[in-house]
């Protein structure tokens, strides 16, 4: 198991599942999201106040009540601040229900038809997880170019070169969902990493080097930086 303490996460690498500070609760103690609360009430959690709200739970009971084009000031103004915005048409702007309340956010779906959700506050996915994999223009590639998460993704597009845009890309949406593309990246003759360079973006690019042929780790062009968006916001 690998757990990152700043994050509140663990990923368990016998199972391939991914873990926040209540699913792991009730994993091991068998019980419901309010029993895993009433148990983590027990504890003082300090959170520091410039910490932006980050939760990773999948939300099963949902609405989405329409999907558009990024239309709202406030999620233009999100996708400024990561620097993608040129990109904006690979998202979608996501007006849901949940628990009775309308909310907005990023939207980007994975192959399942789950949308992956974010905005400065927020980080959750609504319906099912999975990778989403975009072939290229061609429907045939004999390289692919993996991402942790979609942010990633958009810095990508916005570096890439007319020779890279032939690639196939494969955006995780969690790492835990590694060991649903084992056949597919067998497939391809070259791999490129993206992933984060955290302990656990670490040991996944370790699994992939060691079980799949011709792999190169992209990751030394942000190597002082937690992920490509980190390094390609402190220095654009």
């Amino acid at each position: 198991m690998s757990v990152d303490f700043v994050k509140n996460k663990a990923f368990d690498f016998g199972t391939g599942k991914s873990y926040d500070v209540i699913s792991i609760v009730q994993q091991m103690n068998q019980c419901s999201v309010s029993d895993a609360l009433k148990y983590l009430d027990k504890f003082d959690f300090s959170v520091q106040n410039n910490t932006q709200i980050e939760e990773s739970v999948q939300i099963k009971n949902y609405q989405i009540i329409k999907v558009n084009e990024i239309q709202h000031p406030a999620l233009i103004q999100y996708l400024k601040s990561r620097k993608v915005c040129e990109q904006k048409d690979l998202v979608k702007e996501i007006e849901y229900m949940l628990n009775g309340k309308k909310y907005f956010g990023i939207g980007f779906f994975n192959n399942s038809g789950g949308v992956e959700i974010r905005n400065k506050y927020l980080k959750i996915c609504l319906g099912k997880k999975d990778v989403t994999l975009i072939k290229n223009d061609l429907k045939t590639s004999n390289e692919i170019v993996v991402f942790e998460g979609f942010f990633d993704y958009l810095t990508f597009k916005n570096l890439e070169s007319a020779e890279s845009s032939i690639s196939d890309c494969l955006i995780l949406n969690s790492t835990a969902m590694l060991f649903k593309v084992d056949k597919e990246l067998r497939a391809y003759y070259k791999t490129s990493l993206f992933l984060d360079n955290d302990d656990n973006g670490i040991t996944i690019k370790q699994v992939i080097r060691k079980n799949y042929k011709n792999v190169e780790d992209c990751s030394l062009l942000y190597k002082d930086f937690k992920d490509l968006n980190e390094w390609f916001c402190a220095t654009k």
